[in-house]
């Protein structure tokens, strides 16, 4: 879709403009009358400026009719796709004309749509001017002049899954025999405890054990051990600092530990620096920063911040079943720079459990842009 804006003394002038560069195709978004300054900007002259589109490849045109060899679609199951097809290109255009009529344009129409799916999606502003821009560019420098909202999608998704690929996505490593879990309330993080060590026992076939610092929800604690039971491995509950050490030491021929710590109020700075003190031992560790993609992306983001100073290794994101936007998925690994080890998407142990890549998280973002 091509949107141009033509600016003219009288309407009929205007849309001799708009016929003679988009043809007698053209669609009419907005006109408004604008006042033009003159000598100085003391003087003001009346003008009319006309927002118009034309599609380079119109969906009703004629086309050559071709007898298919296989059995035919039903015309109902046809005009039902159809429909569906008109029904995005009337949103596109709606969403257009919204912005044509508030002087919000930053980029040409296909990609201001791209532009402005990538907010929806509530990707940080910066980073998605920065994505557009990128393609944009590229398109520029190779001398593209047209580009269809399909194609562009696609680069975008590229751009994406390029930029991805420069932050770690390694999960567990087994190089530090320590891991801690940390991050706020509600996060999911015991469950997801659970199915990072199901993958050490079952799969990669390590001796593991379980320490909870969690001692200020009774829940947590039978919940590590009901998961323990079923994994069929040690659990030490840790009070004190001294219970901490006592249970690293019986643990000392394990290939793996995870400790789950209290889940607190992220807001809370001394809740913080206990953590740091808490996560500090005689033992090499890595920490992992478990984010829900359900909080708000202002949220996610203070979290972090808060927890920053810990050293965090990767973060891991769950809930992502319970969301239709991703963008939190890019302010956190590109707007922090930062890897995602794991992505959780359900409740079942071991099973809902995601190793991502950057195709995937790429494709995660945009999966709803052909609706957009």
């Amino acid at each position: 879709m091509k949107v141009k804006k033509y600016v003219a003394d009288t309407m009929p002038e205007a849309m001799k403009q708009v016929r003679k560069e988009l043809g007698t195709e053209a669609v009419i978004l907005n006109s408004r009358e604008v006042k033009k300054k003159r000598f100085l900007g003391l003087l003001t002259k009346q003008q009319i400026e006309v927002i118009a589109a034309r599609d380079p490849q119109p969906h009703l045109s004629k086309k050559k009719v071709v007898m298919p060899n296989k059995k035919v679609e039903s015309n109902e199951a046809y005009h039902e796709r159809d429909d569906q097809h008109v029904l995005r290109e009337l949103r596109q255009v709606k969403e257009l004309l919204h912005h044509s009529a508030i002087g919000n344009f930053t980029y040409p129409a296909d990609f201001q749509l791209a532009y402005n799916y990538l907010l929806e999606q509530e990707v940080d502003t910066e980073i998605a001017t920065s994505i557009i821009d990128s393609v944009l560019h590229r398109q520029e420098d190779a001398e593209q002049h047209s580009s269809s909202y399909k194609s562009i999608i696609s680069e975008v998704k590229q751009e994406i899954e390029n930029r991805l690929k420069q932050v770690s996505f390694e999960g567990i490593s087994y190089d530090k025999k320590l891991v801690y879990f940390v991050g706020p309330t509600g996060v999911g993080k015991t469950t997801t405890i659970a199915k990072v060590a199901a993958n050490s026992k079952l799969n990669d076939h390590k001796k593991i054990a379980f320490i909870t610092t969690d001692t200020y929800r009774i829940a947590a604690v039978e919940q590590l051990k009901t998961y323990a039971k079923i994994l069929n491995v040690p659990v030490e509950v840790a009070y004190t600092e001294e219970d901490f050490q006592k249970a690293i030491e019986k643990f000392n021929t394990f290939d793996l530990i995870f400790v789950d710590t209290a889940g607190r109020n992220f807001r809370d700075e001394k809740y913080v620096k206990q953590m740091k003190q808490d996560t500090k031992s005689n033992l090499e560790s890595d920490t992992y920063l478990v984010l829900s993609l359900t909080a708000k992306p202002r949220d996610i983001s203070e979290i972090y911040d808060q927890f920053e100073e810990i050293s965090i290794k990767e973060v891991i994101l769950t809930k992502i079943d319970e969301t239709s936007q991703f963008g939190s998925i890019l302010n956190i690994a590109l707007g922090k720079q930062i890897g995602i080890g794991y992505i959780t998407n359900g409740q079942d142990v071991p099973e809902d459990l995601i190793y991502p890549s950057p195709k995937q998280l790429a494709s995660f973002v945009m999966r709803s842009s052909d609706e957009a």
